[in-house]
């Protein structure tokens, strides 16, 4: 006898603003709470010292999380320069202290050099994996192992404030940046030593600040939604965005709905206005534009089927 999910099926995208101190994880377990969801995930784990967006998917919306995974971010930071820690944030212990002997002109000359695409090797302290095991698992013990460095782009990092051994600055990142390996190479590039102090992410592929929500919000609109006696959906699913919006940056190719029966049960179909093969595409039906999942273009210049949604229309 199949087992009986708890939660309710709903689907679609929140914007959450993560607290800080508390896991990326704890935050989806607590919203996924919130909305009694069956099914979610988030897209991207920030640290327990960062705060800021953090999309959760729920749903079918997970189908759809790698895009978001994949795509750019934007994060505000301040370091304190002249100490060295050993996860390179406050949260570790302090290994290094030296002088700061630093001026504007300096520091604008190195913030400079992060500009564009380069080599980054991962800090010890990340979630990425080695032989089945987590690189934090591994820090926590003492142990230092092997990490590939691989390419990250930083399409601009402007510095906003340096004062009182602080720098503040923005950056707009393709994915898998670790900032607080950018801020202690940033240190040792000034050789005083740097680590991150204050991290927020505000921005996730195309998605709006203005929209995100914090854990004390969605509690609040639960207790607001028992004082009126009515359903927390009312008050908290009109907060959804729609599943689409994770892979909102794809072409889209419209299809009428006799091409998406194909579609759906997984078989691909001529379409017009196709871009090259191996492009992958947003699918939409009809004059309604509704979304039914994504596609790639074969090698006979048709539509296939990638991934599709069970329930369209959510």
């Amino acid at each position: 006898m199949a087992r009986r999910r708890k939660g309710r099926p709903i689907d679609g995208v929140i914007l959450v603003d993560k607290p800080t101190g508390i896991s990326s994880n704890d935050t989806l377990q607590k919203v996924k709470r919130i909305f009694f969801a069956q099914k979610a995930g988030h897209t991207g784990a920030l640290d327990p010292l960062a705060t800021g967006m953090l999309p959760i998917c729920f749903g079918e919306a997970t189908k759809f999380s790698q895009f978001l995974l994949d795509s750019d971010k934007r994060y505000r930071v301040i370091a304190k320069l002249g100490e060295r820690t050993d996860t390179s944030d406050s949260d570790g212990e302090v290994v290094q202290t030296r002088e700061v002997k630093v001026d504007r002109g300096q520091l604008e000359r190195c913030i400079a050099k992060f500009r564009g695409t380069t080599d980054q090797i991962p800090s010890m302290y990340s979630a990425l994996k080695y032989q089945g095991r987590k690189l934090y698992e591994y820090a926590r013990e003492g142990i230092e192992v092997p990490r590939e460095s691989r390419k990250i782009t930083v399409y601009s990092v402007d510095l906003l404030r340096f004062s009182d051994n602080e720098v503040e600055m923005e950056l707009h990142v393709s994915k898998g940046t670790y900032i607080r390996t950018i801020v202690d190479d940033l240190g040792e590039m000034l050789g005083c030593g740097a680590h991150v102090t204050f991290l927020r992410r505000t921005g996730v592929s195309n998605y709006p600040m203005e929209r995100m929500m914090t854990i004390e919000q969605l509690e609040a609109l639960l207790e607001q939604a028992k004082v009126q006696d009515i359903a927390p959906s009312e008050l908290l699913d009109p907060l959804l965005l729609p599943t689409d919006t994770a892979v909102q940056d794809l072409p889209e190719v419209n299809i009428p709905p006799a091409s998406a029966v194909y579609i759906l049960n997984g078989n691909p179909v001529r379409a017009g206005r196709l871009p090259a093969e191996g492009t992958l595409v947003r699918i939409t039906v009809a004059e309604q534009k509704e979304f039914i999942g994504i596609g790639v273009v074969d090698s006979e210049g048709q539509l296939a089927p990638k991934r599709v949604m069970a329930n369209p229309q959510a």
